[in-house]
């Protein structure tokens, strides 16, 4: 089983380890000396073993670069990054899930691996595997193996209450992802359990949790603020820093991908609004999204356009930058708008907020004097 991943990513190229976060760049004649010596099976070049030594303290003397190395090739997409939508199927039944109705969907396997070595020829070197809840799919094994085999760095979205099974734990030790992400609902078995819907959810994500960290895999936490939990904000941070993990925190609700406002009802009182200003992203350009029935389109929410990527192949990755370039042009309510420069939401999200009928405040934080159009 390979040690490190060397591949091009980007117009660069890089050498990266699974289960870690951290990376090493490399210049594209040292990439090519590399896959010389995979190919012929020789030794590792001396020059790698320094850096490799100082940035994992992972020591490469004496040892061939197979299967050591896991050199990918070069390819003439350049898709650095993708989510995966394994299925829309839950075991919780969070009110303020983006997803709206989680029906169990899904591929059978051949359509599934043809999907990942699409992506793998599609350049992906970072891969997000997520649902509705990933790991209760029956064939996350196998694509979460394969993804791994193919050698892409695996991130998990997951709520965490099946990584105590000991099947599961074992996969994901032996095969580290770079990041193991749990979404965390609240610092109380009553909350977390009223959020979830579902009792005994608290208890499985503790299980789930401790397990993983005691076996050493890279938990973050994604602290999740709204109206039924942020009572409880400093005990989840509580939580978090007793663990001694990273967090992130999200507390603005979203209309589902498809435009439906339940969700909104969830958001907290006290947390949220909040967003950065917008200033692009690469949706389309270098990063994509696939669905559960393997349908490409340039990001989670940007669902209006999307590509059969089984039956129009690579050939059809051609077409999400001009979708994305569409997509997120001001349209609608905030086209000739003189503050779109300054605005903190995505078109395509802002056009699921007007779908749910949401207050302007919810997705635009100028006040209603500040707006004006040309």
């Amino acid at each position: 089983m390979h040690e490190l991943i060397v591949s091009p990513f980007l117009g660069n190229h890089l050498v990266v380890r699974p289960g870690s976060p951290k990376g090493l760049k490399v210049p594209k004649h040292r990439y090519l000396e590399l896959q010389q010596a995979a190919e012929a099976d020789g030794a590792i070049p001396g020059w790698l073993h320094k850096p490799v030594l100082r940035q994992w303290g992972l020591d490469l003397r004496g040892q061939n670069a197979r299967p050591a190395l896991l050199v990918r090739d070069t390819v003439s997409h350049e898709y650095g990054r993708a989510s995966y939508e394994v299925n829309m199927a839950c075991n919780w039944e969070c009110p303020h899930c983006y997803l709206g109705l989680k029906e169990d969907t899904g591929m059978e396997w051949s359509d599934r691996e043809l999907l990942l070595y699409l992506l793998r020829d599609a350049g992906v070197l970072w891969l997000q595997l997520t649902g509705g809840e990933p790991t209760i799919d029956r064939q996350f094994p196998a694509v979460y193996s394969l993804a791994y085999e193919l050698g892409m760095m695996i991130e998990v979205l997951t709520n965490g209450s099946r990584l105590h099974n000991p099947l599961l734990l074992s996969l994901l030790t032996e095969r580290r992802p770079y990041r193991l992400t749990l979404s965390l609902y609240g610092a109380t078995e009553e909350s977390y359990d009223r959020l979830t819907q579902r009792r005994g959810a608290w208890k499985a994500f503790r299980r789930g949790v401790d397990a993983a960290l005691e076996a050493g895999l890279p938990v973050e936490l994604s602290v999740i603020v709204t109206r039924d939990n942020e009572h409880e904000i400093d005990a989840m941070y509580d939580l978090a820093r007793s663990l001694d993990v990273r967090t992130r925190e999200y507390n603005n609700m979203t209309p589902t991908y498809f435009g439906s406002g339940e969700t909104l009802s969830a958001q907290a009182l006290t947390r949220g609004g909040q967003r950065g200003v917008f200033t692009g992203c690469d949706a389309g350009h270098t990063s994509l999204h696939v669905d559960p029935l393997g349908m490409a389109s340039i990001c989670k929410v940007a669902r209006d356009k999307q590509l059969p990527l089984l039956t129009e192949g690579l050939d059809g990755l051609s077409k999400l930058g001009g979708i994305a370039d569409q997509a997120l042009l001001r349209q609608g309510g905030c086209s000739g708008c003189q503050l779109s420069e300054q605005c903190s939401t995505c078109m395509p999200l802002a056009q699921r907020y007007r779908q749910a009928n949401a207050p302007l405040g919810s997705y635009c934080q100028h006040t209603p004097k500040e707006v004006t159009t040309a």
